[in-house]
């Protein structure tokens, strides 16, 4: 029943669905990934504020 509402909502997008999930491993992976290396590797603004 689930499966039926699903089809019914998604339409085509559904097998985008299917695709993503198939692979969720992988896509996750780079996502965290790629969140981690800005995390570490971004630079830090420091504003040099000085009073004039």
């Amino acid at each position: 029943m689930v499966n039926t509402l699903l089809d019914f909502m998604l339409g085509p997008m559904r097998a985008i669905g299917d695709f993503y999930f198939e692979y969720q491993m992988i896509f996750n992976s780079l996502i965290v990934g790629f969140a981690l290396y800005k995390l570490i590797f971004s630079k830090k603004k420091v504003g040099n504020e000085s009073a004039n």
